[in-house]
């Protein structure tokens, strides 16, 4: 396994894990990280992530 899929996994693990204890605490977490991630990039940034996501669903 590469170390994107191991990261990946132990994503799902943690998330498994916290929905197991409490879940909305689990769903904040879920949720708020990957928009904290992407409210942390610049506007240059996002346009390019934008751009990018477009063309991998084949606009």
């Amino acid at each position: 396994m590469n170390t994107k899929t191991k990261i990946a996994i132990g994503g799902v693990a943690v998330g498994a894990v916290l929905l197991a204890i409490n879940f909305w605490i689990g769903l904040l977490v879920i949720v708020g990280v990957p928009v904290g991630a992407y409210l942390l990039l610049d506007p240059e940034q996002r346009k390019r992530l934008r751009r990018v996501s477009r063309k991998q669903l084949g606009r």
